[in-house]
């Protein structure tokens, strides 16, 4: 089963952040991950992998991802046929 890893900066204090995007994840695809681990960090780090291969990093991104896009991008690669019903189907 697929590992999702939220990095996130102790020093910033995103752990809230990090911990309401691991539950939408969790919700969203409670039969297709294996886990969603939350991974303190420094010097304001905000990176999630899945599987190693990273989805979302802050500075490279441009700041956090829209929770709509995050899950997405793990349907994507976890369960490509998956319909996430309104969100995708933004207008």
């Amino acid at each position: 089963m697929p590992r999702i890893a939220i990095e996130y900066c102790t020093q910033c204090r995103w752990l809230l952040r990090a911990s309401w995007m691991a539950q939408e994840l969790l919700t969203t695809f409670a039969t297709e991950l294996g886990e969603v681990a939350l991974v303190p960090g420094q010097g304001g780090i905000f990176r999630i992998t899945l599987d190693g291969e990273q989805l979302w990093e802050r500075k490279a991104d441009g700041g956090f991802p829209d929770i709509a896009v995050l899950k997405q991008r793990v349907r994507d690669r976890i369960a490509p046929d998956r319909d996430l019903g309104h969100v995708d189907r933004r207008d």
